[in-house]
């Protein structure tokens, strides 16, 4: 039997926002295809799904890259195993660091720029054009508190955020009438996955229980704005943690 197919661009630990997407869309049935630039921690999270009974494949990707992006749509319009073309994109690429602005240098600026946005871009032109023909599908993009506003530190970050934001917003206006849902999810506050747990433990300490975004709490959303009725649409959702000052 046919499943649909989902594409997650920019999964990294399996206890991540990408790695939650993955195993979600895989639990409502989906074939997945696992994108991302780190080739075992891909394949882990693809042996994951498909020991838990779901069905997901490794796809390799520099989303920074055009001619990679390229080759994983064509993959996602003709999948594996017989499975139906992609109806669910999710733009999930990123990086982040607290930088010295003076001491910024253009080489890291651009860095952050293409990784955040131009990556950004290049995955919504493709879902663009192979899903506006067939008149249905669903582009989330995954945006940060730094898509609204820029804090002291972060002008690299809220640069690329409000960018990719604007390419959501964009996207939007175009499609939404052919079809196409485009939606970006504002993540504001700490996720509580690997990356934090390990980089500051401290603050994951302090800031307690719910103190921080759930991995799968924020999945949940993500699958919400797929199957919502197309006569009531979000386009900007954002999520915090209750205690999360805002």
């Amino acid at each position: 039997m046919s499943m649909p197919t989902a594409v997650v661009v920019g999964v990294g630990s399996s206890n991540g926002v990408g790695g939650a997407l993955c195993r979600r869309f895989a639990r409502e049935g989906y074939h997945v295809l696992v994108a991302g630039r780190t080739a075992e921690k891909v394949e882990a999270l693809v042996a994951a799904i498909v020991a838990s009974g779901g069905s997901a494949e490794a796809a390799l990707t520099d989303a920074t890259n055009e001619a990679d992006v390229i080759a994983l749509f064509d993959r996602a319009m003709k999948p594996g195993g017989g499975n139906d073309p992609a109806d669910l994109v999710v733009f999930n690429a990123g990086n982040n660091a607290v930088l010295d602005f003076r001491k910024l240098s253009a080489a890291q600026f651009e860095d952050f720029w293409r990784v955040g946005c131009f990556a950004g871009f290049l995955v919504g032109r493709e879902a663009a054009r192979r899903l506006v023909p067939l008149g249905r599908g669903t582009v989330i993009f995954t945006g940060a508190s730094g898509s609204l506003r820029g804090k002291a530190n972060f002008a690299h970050f809220a640069a690329a955020k409000a960018g990719l934001r604007m390419i959501s917003q964009s996207m939007a206006r175009e499609f939404g009438p052919q079809g196409i849902h485009v939606a970006h999810v504002l993540i504001d506050g700490g996720i509580d996955g690997d990356r934090l747990r390990s980089a500051i433990p401290a603050m994951v300490e302090r800031l307690g229980p719910d103190g921080m975004l759930g991995v799968d709490a924020i999945a949940d959303n993500y699958w919400h704005l797929h199957r919502q009725p197309r006569s009531a649409w979000t386009q900007e959702l954002d999520l915090r943690p209750y205690k999360e000052n805002y």
